[in-house]
């Protein structure tokens, strides 16, 4: 019987710690003093550490991470995966009760997902009011960081630059005949080409007419779909990431970019966990991301969101997909994606 007070009481002790924790890293979200930044950054030094989940290219952490350490003697951990594997991992956890991520980076809409399983911490920060319309959510809950911006690709061994086209129509031209390749999971892409190019009818309409004209292959990954530019195995990519080329090009590779404007992007956000086991050190590297981070962006070619930083895609129009909208009708976009070029693709 004693053991069983005893452990009742210890169960008892460490989750009032736990709720005393939480109430004080809600407080330090939310403080809007002159000292706020001072006051995060002496708490996140007495914790010394924090644990990141991202799907940041591995070979750009480096870039993003060592300043941050080095200016604050706090050790970031990473656990590095794709977008499906970071949102599972983090949401199986957070419903275990296992504390163990502190911040979260990855795409707009599946940090949204994550705000709806309640697993971010609303957090209030001067930074935001620096960043491009619409990267912080009424909720406060995640806050955009960069643009992953859709251009197009060609290999330049195979394809001259004044035989680019301009339009999304010039694309229907006999000439780009089994020269196409699409990312396969991209239909917040497909979805905001639609709209573009006329609307659901008309937008639709302009799929079926390029795939069946000219053939449109899909390949699965950004990176693949990038090198396979490179190697000549698809002469032109409709959807790749901006700063893919971009640093393949200054690598010497024979592939170049450009932009079907407006320019279709999506934003990458950053986090904080509702019960980050290092809470204040969160807050920081959040803060970070949104200010000093944002011009070693620019270093590897990422769009930062913040508008006092100049921008890679300076006089490219972009226009950014919603995320709610994106989570909301993820399903009826990849259906219509799958039906009007994956499947018809294979024919």
């Amino acid at each position: 019987m004693r053991t069983r007070s005893l452990l009742k009481m210890a169960l008892a002790l460490a989750a009032t710690a736990g709720a005393g924790l939480a109430a004080a890293q809600a407080d330090l979200a939310s403080y809007e003093g002159a000292d706020r930044l001072e006051r995060i950054t002496a708490a996140a030094k007495k914790e010394g550490r924090l644990t990141l989940y991202t799907t940041i290219a591995e070979k750009d952490l480096p870039t993003l991470i060592k300043p941050f350490e080095d200016k604050y003697g706090i050790k970031v951990n990473v656990w590095r995966a794709g977008t499906d594997k970071v949102l599972q991992r983090t949401i199986a956890e957070s419903s275990a009760k296992r504390r163990e991520v502190d911040v979260v980076h990855f795409g707009s809409p599946e940090m949204e997902a994550l705000s709806r399983e309640k697993v971010l911490l609303p957090v209030t920060s001067p930074a935001y009011r620096d960043l491009v319309p619409g990267s912080v959510p009424k909720h406060r809950e995640w806050a955009a960081t960069l643009l992953s911006v859709w251009v197009q690709a060609y290999n330049t061994n195979l394809i001259k630059k004044a035989d680019l086209p301009k339009t999304y129509a010039d694309l229907l031209d006999p000439k780009w005949k089994g020269k196409l390749g699409v990312e396969a999971k991209n239909q917040d892409w497909f979805e905001t080409v639609v709209e573009i190019n006329g609307g659901m009818d008309k937008g639709i309409k302009f799929f079926q007419d390029l795939v069946a004209r000219n053939g449109l292959s899909p390949r699965s990954g950004h990176t693949l779909l990038t090198n396979l530019v490179v190697s000549g195995e698809v002469p032109m990519a409709l959807s790749v990431y901006n700063y893919m080329p971009e640093q393949a090009k200054k690598k010497g590779a024979p592939i170049d970019w450009f932009a079907l404007e407006p320019a279709v992007a999506r934003s990458n956000a950053v986090g904080v966990a509702r019960q980050a086991p290092h809470p204040a050190a969160a807050l920081l590297f959040h803060e970070y991301m949104l200010t000093d981070a944002q011009q070693l962006m620019t270093t590897i070619d990422y769009v930062p969101t913040n508008t006092k930083v100049a921008s890679p895609l300076k006089g490219v129009k972009i226009i950014i997909t919603d995320p709610v909208r994106t989570l909301d009708e993820a399903q009826k976009w990849s259906a219509l994606f799958d039906e009007t070029v994956i499947k018809r693709a294979g024919r």
